[in-house]
């Protein structure tokens, strides 16, 4: 009989033939949650498997269309449908009223979400070059509505390249790009990036009208790997990325003050890129507040043509 471990409860127990891990959790007395009943209308007998994922039978159909819909990694398993055929280690996700709380309504909820996984993206920090001096001239009013009309142009911009705005900060935003296709990810931002370059000279001529002024923003971009998911309370979830990629991201982008710069992109985003973007400069020994080691950035001017690495790939095939 194949035998399962489980963490945290630190208890091997033995399940039956075709008998799903739920059912042998609750025959041995774990207090397994499995809030619909087992039967894959939730996710609160999710469990993560340590080890033997190979000596799990593949997801069912129901299985298969709540992992979807909660963007679960393979080893992310639903204990209710999951069958074992070989010993495993696991731990089960949701240990107390809480957790409990947190995942039973996720389901329900019926629109996609992630629980979290570790994705290759790139992330886009821009911010507008002296605006507090200038709103502050400003009443709140024509302050908030500049804002919005600077946020509208630029989500329009990373939207099409299919990019994701995470978070607003102030007069500065930051977006996502390879969440769903990471392929060309880095390419995308960059696009992105000079798209917001151009939409902000195209606002020029407004703001020079109404408000006898202009400005500019700096765009930083880095690619690396980050943990992707989503957080939040019940009714104010979002998308976002935790891990030193985004810390770097933010650095690039202040770095452009100091460069004279509009877009500055890392070393690991341009080996991503290098056959179709053009160099302005090449910023080496570089270093940052709270990061060890000198860097070397890339001054972004424009792209050699206008398509994603995937539509390329998808014309010469």
């Amino acid at each position: 009989m194949p035998r399962i471990y489980f963490e945290p409860d630190a208890k091997e127990i033995e399940a039956g033939e075709l008998e799903p891990i739920l059912q042998a959790s609750v025959r041995a007395g774990i207090p397994h949650a499995h809030a619909c009943g087992g039967n894959a209308r939730c996710s609160t007998c999710r469990v993560l498997l340590v080890d033997g994922l190979e000596y799990c039978e593949p997801r069912n159909a129901p299985e298969n269309k709540l992992a979807g819909l909660l963007n679960f990694g393979p080893d992310i398993r639903l204990a209710c449908q999951t069958v074992v055929t070989g010993d495993v280690s696991l731990r089960r996700l949701v240990l107390d009223a809480e957790d409990l709380e947190l995942v039973k309504g996720q389901a329900a909820a019926g629109t996609p979400t992630s629980v979290g996984e570790e994705k290759h993206i790139a992330i886009l920090f821009a911010d507008i070059r002296g605006f507090t001096a200038f709103s502050e001239a400003l009443p709140p009013y024509d302050v908030i509505y500049i804002l919005n009309r600077f946020f509208h142009r630029m989500g329009k911009v990373i939207s099409r390249h299919g990019g994701v705005i995470n978070n607003y900060m102030g007069d500065g935003l930051m977006a996502l790009f390879g969440v769903e296709d990471q392929e060309s990810a880095a390419l995308d931002a960059i696009r992105a990036g000079l798209g917001m370059l151009a939409a902000v000279e195209e606002l020029g001529p407004y703001m020079q009208t109404v408000y006898n002024t202009k400005f500019q923003i700096g765009v930083g971009i880095h690619w690396g790997e980050a943990v992707v998911g989503t957080v939040g309370s019940a009714d104010l979830k979002r998308l976002t990325a935790i891990g030193d990629v985004v810390n770097f991201a933010s650095r690039i982008e202040g770095a452009n003050k100091e460069t004279g710069t509009n877009l500055l992109i890392s070393e690991d985003t341009y080996a991503q890129v290098t056959e179709h973007v053009v160099i302005g400069k090449k910023f080496t020994n570089l270093t940052f507040r709270g990061k060890s080691g000198e860097y070397v950035l890339y001054e972004i001017i424009g792209v050699r043509n206008s398509q994603s690495r995937k539509a390329e790939d998808t014309s010469k095939s």
